[in-house]
């Protein structure tokens, strides 16, 4: 079945889902004005030292400050740390026999760095920074203060690995070194080589800033959410991209023409009444999408339990009772556990420690069979995961990368009427659904007289962030919206209902 990419954009976010092989791999929401920091490139100024911490606080601008390991902090041209590059090094630099440097013999209060956001902020902590300055294009990765090269540890095929190296000892550039990303296997010098020339001039963009710009500032901003995704999703492998936004279309055309032309042709422009995720049989529900209990074909099911600190996952017969003996009923509930696990985990973009308790199987042959399905499974996540083998207990402890927050992080928030135990949708979040429904409502009814009833919280995002909208479907469609504050309905519940005029 075919690999899609959609992309629905609307004044209030952007959403993208991967289907990969007629099912749904990954979801993704991204606030239209809140584009997260990760992968910016701040001027920013050091306001405290954490010696105990090997830390500093930084101001860039943010709610709170920032804060920057010594690791993370490049000390000298020869004299480097380790580096997390959102899991495409090759290997790491080879060691230095240098005596360890404090915060203190790195940074001093009041000094001025050139940083970017490594991780974003969290409920109760400020964004991780670094030193080690790294743009990022579709095939390649370029670092300025680094310079090594390497290769993407997904492109296992070793002439192929030596061949992209040679390639890029051709196209290392005078300062800073290169990663070859996993969509490099099988490129030409050619696309290389334009990729690494726009890359150093968007350094050379951020140099220039860097001269002028206050401190703290924002040198360099990360793509928005749907050019983003198709640098990092977007491969041969993917048979179409559908946009159902004429001005996202044309950014994500005009980008993969400086990456690749020909791969222009395989985007498409989605402009049919019915919504473009509707279209294609994939019907959004929160509910399933981040329920705790997924259940499994064969009767089985998961429960998902996300904390502060991990993520357990626990795997259950549930009313699969098998039809031989005891130990095949477990293995075939834990194989197929194994690959939905990896799925919900793309799906969800969990990251952090994760414990997931098996089934127990007495062979230890059953328990390498469950743990290499795992890791295959897991093979196709972008995300750089860590697994360990099964143990006697039935547990497996795995890390994956956070690459940006979760799904339930973007899109719920702790629920006012439980004291923060459960979480609810956003208010944005409804009010981005209704604005769909009211979208597609006027494409299929123009005419009517729509009301729309629903709690004030809701309609309260709708009269002052999407009168927009509400005009363009009067101008358009010539249809009539009124918003009717329903202080009863619990925030999830919306009511639309349509009049004709004169009725």
């Amino acid at each position: 079945m075919a690999n899609l990419l959609l992309i629905s954009v609307t004044e209030f976010d952007t959403r993208v889902a991967f289907l990969e092989d007629g099912r749904l791999a990954e979801f993704s929401v991204e606030a239209r004005a809140h584009n997260g920091p990760v992968g910016n490139i701040y001027k920013g100024r050091v306001t405290r030292l954490l010696p105990g911490m090997a830390a500093a606080f930084v101001d860039v601008g943010l709610e709170r400050p920032a804060y920057l390991f010594a690791e993370d902090v490049t000390a000298q041209e020869d004299e480097f740390f380790q580096v997390w590059l959102k899991g495409e090094m090759d290997e790491s630099p080879e060691e230095r026999r240098l005596p360890p440097a404090t915060i203190g013999d790195l940074l001093h209060e009041g000094q001025e760095v050139l940083v970017q956001v490594l991780r974003g902020p969290a409920a109760n902590k400020g964004a991780r920074l670094t030193t080690h300055i790294s743009l990022a294009g579709h095939y390649l990765v370029y670092m300025p203060t680094l310079s090594q090269l390497g290769v993407s540890r997904r492109i296992t095929d070793e002439p192929e690995r030596q061949r992209i190296k040679a390639l890029l000892e051709e196209l290392k550039p005078a300062e800073g070194g290169l990663i070859a990303r996993t969509a490099g296997r099988g490129q030409a010098r050619k696309p290389l080589a334009r990729e690494r020339d726009l890359l150093l001039r968007v350094w050379q963009r951020v140099l220039a800033k860097k001269a002028t710009a206050p401190c703290p500032g924002l040198l360099h901003q990360e793509l928005e959410a749907a050019r983003r995704v198709v640098r990092e999703l977007y491969s041969p492998q993917v048979d179409r991209v559908m946009v159902d936004d004429p001005g996202a279309f044309e950014r994500i055309v005009d980008y993969l023409e400086s990456v690749s032309p020909r791969d222009k042709f395989r985007v498409e422009l989605y402009d049919d009444p019915e919504p473009i995720f509707s279209h294609f049989g994939l019907e959004i529900d929160w509910g399933k999408i981040l329920a705790p209990r997924v259940w499994l074909k064969s009767g089985g099911y998961l429960l998902i339990d996300p904390t502060e600190a991990l993520t357990a996952i626990d795997v259950n017969t549930g009313r699969f009772v098998g039809r031989d003996q005891l130990e095949e009923t477990i293995l075939k509930t834990n194989l197929e556990a194994a690959k939905e696990i990896a799925r919900q985990l793309r799906l969800r973009n969990i990251g952090g420690l994760i414990v997931i308790d098996f089934i127990d199987q007495e062979k230890a042959a059953h328990r390498d069979l469950v743990y290499q399905t795992l890791v295959e499974a897991l093979s196709k996540d972008r995300a750089k995961t860590t697994v360990l083998p099964i143990s006697p207990l039935g547990l497996v402890e795995m890390t994956r990368q956070r690459l940006r927050d979760s799904l339930a992080q973007t899109i719920t928030e702790p629920c006012s009427a439980c004291g923060g135990r459960g979480v609810t949708l956003t208010a944005r979040t409804v009010a981005s659904d209704i604005m769909r429904q009211l979208s597609a409502e006027a494409r299929e009814f123009p005419g009517y007289r729509l009301s729309l009833a629903a709690h004030p919280q809701v309609t309260a995002i709708l009269e002052r962030d999407g009168a927009r909208l509400l005009d363009r479907l009067a101008q358009e469609h010539q249809v009539q919206v009124t918003l009717s504050p329903q202080p009863q309905f619990s925030r999830e519940h919306f009511e639309i209902d349509r009049q004709w005029p004169g009725e």
